[in-house]
Parts: C-alpha cells; structure tokens; sequence
C-alpha cells in the first residue's frame, strides 16, 4: 500500500509503508494485512528498499507499528544504512496510542510463599514467590520490578521519607559506622548500603559487618569501597547541627516486611513479593527489565543516522545493572566515578587551585544517539527506566525531541552531549579536534518531565554536558529530587566547546525533593552567548536529608560560569547564587519582582498541553519551602592551633567558593571572615570536604539584636564602621539558659541597656551564639572612636553597670585567651 505524502514541483510524492504488529501466524511480509512481528524486520526491509533504489521510498518510507508489546532480545540498532534523506525520511510511527518496545521480561506463575526461612510468619503468609525470569536459558540480575505498571520496592530498611543518619565514618579504614536499629540483624550476600551525600548518592555493596549492642560497622567491596574513601566531592556528611548523611540498607529477605516490596534469590532464583492491597497475583501483570538499552540509533563521524523521525512509540522496561558488579558513587547528574581522589599537591594547567581529580563513566539510557543528524522523537512516552530516558550522547546535529512524556525514570531525564568520557579529566576545558563529535543545534521542546531520578536521586530532569547551540523551550518538568535543568560541565572558567545555547520558556516546579545544593535551572563553565530567559520556576520541596537546609536557590551560576545572559526569569524570592563565575555573567531582572506577562508562555504550548492529564497527584506528605532571607552579617570562624594552613591558603580558599577574602580577621589561631548567610553555609560544607581536621563555626544564630530604631527619631545614617568581639558562656547549662533568657526579656526588664546605647550612638548590636561560644557585632558612624563612644553606655546609667556585672558572671574567655580576659577583639 501507499500513502499520499505531498505534491513537490507538480508531481505527486508517495511514502512506502511498512507493517509492525503483533502477527499470530508468522513472520508476514510487512503488508497491512500481513505485518512484520518486529520492528529490526521492518527496518531491514526498508534498508533493502534503500540499497536498491526501490520507486517506494521516492516520498519517503513510514514504518507503522500497531499496538502491542514488543520486546527485542537484544537492542534494536538503527544503523547509518537505515538513514533517509530530507526529500525522503524514514519514519517509525505509532498506529494508535499502546505501540510499546519494552525491554522486559514478564514474571508468571505467581503462588503463595509458605513458609520462608528468617521471614516472621505474619509476613510470610502474605509473600507470594515465582520462578525468576530466563533469557537465553539463563537466569539474569535485575534490580527493578514493575507490578500492574506501578514500581515495586527492592527490599529496603527504611522507606524514603524516614531513612536513619550514620554514626560516623572512617575514611582510614573504609568503613560506615550505622545505629544497630535493625532487630536481628546478619549481613547477607548482595546486602546493599544507600547513602544520601550532599548533592550525589552513592549505593555500595556491603562485603562484612561488624555488628555491636548499639552500632554496626559496614565494609564495603572494590572497587567502590576505595572511590567513596578517596573522593572528596561529595562526602559523608557528619554535622552536629544538621544531622549526619542518611542511608539504608536493602537488597535483603529480612528487609522484606511491607506491600509493593520484593526480593530476589540470586542463588535458588526464587523472586518474593509482598502484595499491594489492591494486586490479585493470580492475574497481575508482573515485569523485570533485562535490556540496557532498548533501541540505539548510531552512526560514525563520516556516516551519521540522518533524517529519521520516531513517533508515538512507548520506550519501557529498561535495566541498568553495573551498581550490581561495581557498586555507585556519583559525582554529580548521576555521573559516577571510576576513579578519584583528593590530591596531595593541588594545582593543574587550567586550574591553580584544583585539589582532586576524577574520571567519571555515564549511565546507560534507554534510547542511545550517537552521530546523528536531523533526526526527531515526537510524541513519544518514556516510562518504567532504571537509569537515563535519552541520551544524545555525542556527535548529534540538529536533532528535536518535541512533546515526549517522561515518568517513573531511575536516573536522568534527558542527556545532552559529552559530559567528560572516563579517560577525560572531570575539570578540564572539553575543545575536541574534531568538532563532529559534538552536540550541537539539538532542541529540546514542549516535553514533560515527572518522577525523575528514583533510583539515583542526584540525578537531574534535563542534563546538557559540553553542547552549543542546544536549545531547550518550552518543557515542563516537576517532582523531581534534584536540579531541574543543569547546563554545562568542567567547573573551569576557560573558554571551551560549550557556547550559543538557549534554555528558555521552561517551567520548573517542585524540585529538590530529597538533593540540595540544588536549584530549578544550574550552570557550570564558560559559555559565550548562552541565554537563560524567561523561565517560570517555583515549588522547592523541603528535602528531610539536606546538608545544608538553606542550600536550595532558584537559579545557580556555578563553578566557571562566564559570558552568558540570565534575565527575565521568575522566581519566588530572590534566592539565587553566583558562585565562583567567571567574567560576562549578565544578571538582569531575574525574581518576584519580574512582569508575569514576560514569562507567560513557560512551559508546555498550548497543543501539547494534554500531556499534563496523565501526571500523577502530589504526594500528600509533601512539604515546600518558604524563604526568609537572613540579612544580618555572617560570620565563619576557623581555629587552627596547628598552622596547617596559612592566611593566605584561607583567603585563597574563601575566594574559590565565591566569597571576598578583604573581610578576614585574625587574633591569636582564630581566624574569622565576615559574608552573607548563604555564602558561609557554602563555606562550611566545603571546609568540612577539604580540611577535616581542622575546626570551623558558622555563627548566624542571632539571638539578640538592638537598631536605632528604639532611639529617638535620627538624621539618615551615614557610613559605619564596627567592631567584632567574642568570649563564650561558662561551661554550665542552667546559667547558659539564664544569659539567654535575660537578653529575651532585655527590653523589658533593661530598657536601660537599651538606651544607653542610643546614647553611645550605636546603629547596630548584634549577638550571636553558636554552642558555647558568642559573637558580638556593634556597628557605630564611621569616624568615632570605639572606646570613647563606649563609655556612654554607662555614663549616669548604673543599671547598665549592673547589667554588665551580671552578664560578666555568665561569661569567660575563649580558648587562647588570658585568665583575667573574657571579650577579645576580632577586629577594632
């Protein structure tokens, strides 16, 4: 049959069709009538079509699939020969709306369990096991499992919301030191240890436990047991304030004790499932991926898979198996590393200040490009992944991904481009040779993307490594665990491949579920002429695990940024940051104060707004941000009794993480630096990653302050100076809460303190504690003497004498300081 395409210079162009469907009574010929059973038979037709310059595919070729499931034994290859031309494109299309290639197994003959060794009978009783799967007359590793088109839950500890926070870590010794929560607790062959680490997770393979009253301590196997003690970027994280890194434990039987759980045997090749109230397992339908990577559509540099369409396919059912043989310790956006560590002499040719190294590899996804060119994924649905939707890997040119449906993805949404191969340093300017290896004028437009990232929660909703003239409009992308488009790779500010790209109109919400150091739109490196205007972005989910709890911005230039434009985007608040960019980084008119009409358009276009009927509801124990800023002065202090590390290392130190280094005070081993709220949290993560031993403070919990506004009315301010002091409460709880009870009621009970420091012309005290240690801002005109001005406090004002006599009692010096010294002076 033939189908009418168009009329071309008065003559009539026809498209070959090509039949896929699910045909009972054999191979078929590829008729309507007689469909091919799968879609590698259609595509070696329509080679053979090609080859021999058949009259058909003058208008083209049109592969139609009927519905139906699909499922290769291997992955589908479009190869250079399968390519079309622009006067004659091959197109894989959909016949109706349920054509899926699923990379699946499906799991049958379901019984009840019975009795189960180390599974208590109130559970056991309601297991139901199955034979696991075979491929090829071989049993296979699989690491999800898919019931009645719903995820189930590898046996795990903890659920996501309640996961437990480690003791400690031993970065000497390899090892995790856990609370013995777990009642009769034995490690087990293929036992796996989750934990949640700043902005990455990492997930390894529990090879021995040393297990105690209170504590278990896990070893882990090679080769990452070595990558997650040697990498410093990100770590465990170990705080008194925040709480420790979160983890669980999974991938064992005794684990296996709610609904939607599951659990396979790799050894008796018995897979148990605890049922959903509402599965009948006599009539489920239960699957296991076994592919990879379902379909690539690869070419070389000289010969790229040109002028292809695929359209209205389901892409479903996908593993991803090497955390089952090597473990995964992630970087960032899901890359993991293949090795890394923290380097004794720090300093390479593009970066003076670089102190690590890292070589990382890339996830599989489920559909691969590589060398190809003027190819298009239209109305699509990528759904039921363990790792990457798609990846346009290399070497694509002018390819569109337009109006795909994206959900329940275990990594990355979308992947753009080289993100650094494993033999390529992670932060080193990316400039190939051979420009046909880039991705380049690829857009990515009107998809929608939810439920991102279930199994690597560092993963991101669209990622962009070294890629130009990329342009990515229009999507729309929400619940997701980290960042919602990342742009950019390297962390170097040198002038690379990266340049001319676009992330414009995109609609950003609910992001952050469980990563912080995270924002709806991230940036890393150089970039010249890149634009990212007038997205919508909102809804930031209150993470239970964050490092840092304020460490979640709307927009984050990072490491490197330079020379790109970031306008007319809105935004809640303005909660950005700038951290370490480059030069030519143009903010303007970004946050709440933006004209709602000039972002208007975000997200889906109006005809491909249906897709939002097939999102899922929010979860109900959902909880979002809400931002106060913290405008007050920031102070990071730093005691160093050793000398490890110099003034100038410190203030070199401050300037990378995007602080200015002119605010360093120093007295005696202290030193301290004066910023801003988000800046200093920044601070205190990475002095943890890169200087462990030696202790640091972020004072920012103020919990006393006086203004001129409880003063009579003044002349506007002029400028101020200020002075910085600290001393720390007596080593007694009672008369610590006493201090602070009594500057609580200060204004009531003193209101002569008060006064005596609008007599002393005070504009601003600031007092701030952090554990037994204080800080004490005082802010006067520029051009007064301290001392003198002091004085006034208490001049024909003896309540303030007995203020400072009974505050005195409840204070002494800091370590360093004189016995009879109680304030020292930071800065006078």
């Amino acid at each position: 049959m033939m189908l009418f395409l168009a009329s071309i210079g008065g003559s009539i162009s026809y498209a070959g069709e090509i039949y896929v469907g699910k045909n009972m009574s054999g191979r078929g010929d590829g008729s309507k009538g007689s469909p091919f059973s799968s879609l590698e038979d259609a595509l070696r037709e329509a080679r053979e079509w090609r080859r021999l310059g058949d009259s058909r595919v003058q208008g083209g070729i049109d592969i139609w699939v009927g519905d139906g499931v699909y499922s290769p034994s291997q992955t589908i290859l479009i190869r250079p020969e399968d390519s079309g031309t622009a006067d004659s494109p091959t197109r894989i299309r959909a016949m109706a709306d349920a054509a899926v290639l699923s990379g699946g197994i499906p799991v049958k003959t379901w019984r009840p369990a019975g009795k189960v060794e180390g599974v208590p009978s109130h559970v056991a009783k309601r297991l139901f096991v199955a034979d696991a799967p075979m491929a090829g007359g071989k049993f296979f590793p699989f690491r999800q499992l898919w019931v009645n088109g719903r995820k189930a839950v590898r046996a795990e500890s903890h659920s996501d919301q309640q996961l437990p926070r480690i003791l400690n870590w031993n970065f000497q010794d390899g090892t995790a030191t856990i609370p013995n929560i777990f009642p009769g607790f034995k490690p087990t062959a293929g036992m796996e240890f989750f934990i949640h680490q700043w902005w990455a997770v990492a997930q390894l393979r529990v090879r021995d436990a040393n297990i105690s009253k209170d504590s278990i301590v896990l070893a882990f196997h090679e080769p990452e047991s070595r990558i997650q003690n040697e990498h410093p970027w990100p770590k465990p994280w170990l705080s008194k304030e925040h709480g420790n890194s979160a983890f669980r434990l999974l991938n064992a039987l005794q684990f296996l004790d709610q609904p939607g759980e599951w659990f396979l045997d790799e050894y008796t090749h018995k897979l148990y499932y605890y049922p959903r109230e509402d599965e009948d397992m006599e009539v489920a339908t239960a699957v296991v991926p076994y592919l990879e990577t379902i379909l690539q559509v690869v070419g070389t540099a000289e010969h790229p898979v040109e002028h292809l369409s695929i359209e209205g396919l389901t892409f479903q059912h996908s593993a991803w198996l090497r955390p089952h043989t090597h473990g995964h310790v992630a970087l960032q956006a899901g890359m993991y590393f293949v090795e890394a560590y923290k380097l004794i002499k720090p300093g390479t040719p593009d970066k003076a200040g670089l102190e690590n190294q890292a070589w990382v590899g890339r996830p599989k996804a489920a559909v691969e490009m590589r060398h190809t060119a003027y190819t298009a994924f239209r109305n699509c649905t990528f759904t039921h992944l363990a790792s990457t939707g798609i990846d346009y890997r290399s070497g694509n040119r002018c390819d569109t991904l337009e109006g795909n449906f994206f959900q329940d993805i275990g990594g990355s949404g979308v992947l753009l481009g080289t993100f650094s191969e494993e033999e390529f340093e992670a932060h080193l300017p990316y400039q190939p040779k051979d420009e046909r290896t880039l991705t380049d004028g690829v857009v990515i437009t009107n998809n929608l993307l939810q439920h991102i990232g279930r199994e690597d929660w560092g993963a991101v909703g669209i990622g962009a490594g070294f890629v130009r003239n990329v342009q990515i409009m229009h999507n729309e992308l929400l619940d997701l665990p980290y960042t919602g488009i990342s742009l950019g790779w390297g962390w170097t500010p040198t002038v690379n491949s990266m340049k001319n790209n676009r992330v414009v109109e995109n609609k950003i919400t609910r992001y952050g579920k469980f990563m912080y150091d995270v924002a709806g739109i991230y940036t890393l490196s150089a970039q010249p002429g890149t634009r990212i205007q007038r997205n919508h972005i909102d809804s930031i989910y209150l993470s239970p695990y964050a490092h840092l709890p304020d460490h979640w911005f709307y927009l984050y230039t990072d490491e490197g940024s330079a020379y790109m434009n970031v306008s007319d985007n809105w935004f809640l608040a303005n909660k950005i940051l700038q951290n370490a960019n480059g030069p030519g980084v143009e903010w303007k008119n970004n946050g709440p104060q933006v004209d709602r009409n000039l972002v208007k358009n975000a997200g889906l276009q109006h005809r491909f707004s249906a897709m939002r009927n097939r999102l899922l509801p929010l979860d109900t124990v959902a909880r979002f941000n809400a931002y106060i800023p913290f405008t007050k002065p920031v102070f990071f202090q730093i005691y160093d009794p050793k000398g490890s590390v110099s003034e100038q290392e410190v203030k070199a130190f401050i300037a990378k993480q995007g602080g200015d280094p002119t605010h360093v005070y120093r007295w005696k081993t202290y030193t301290i630096w004066q910023t801003t709220d988000e800046l200093g949290k920044k601070m205190a993560g990475a002095w943890l990653a890169t200087y462990p031993a030696i202790a640091y403070k972020v004072f920012n919990n103020l919990f006393y302050s006086f203004d001129r506004s409880q003063c009579a009315p003044d002349p506007e301010p002029g400028e101020t100076d200020f002075v910085l002091l600290t001393a720390q409460l007596v080593d007694d709880k009672v008369k610590q809460q006493e201090y602070l009870d009594a500057h609580k009621n200060q204004q009531k009970e003193w209101p002569e303190v008060a006064r005596g420091f609008c007599r002393a012309g005070f504009e601003e005290v600031l007092l701030y504690r952090n554990d037994r240690q204080l800080m004490l801002y005082i802010s006067f005109p520029k051009g007064k003497n301290f001392e003198e001005i002091d004085r006034l406090t208490t001049e024909d004002n003896p309540r303030v004498l007995e203020w400072n006599k009974l505050m005195g009692s409840y204070q002494e010096g800091i370590e360093g300081a004189a016995a009879n010294e109680t304030w020292i002076f930071y800065k006078k």
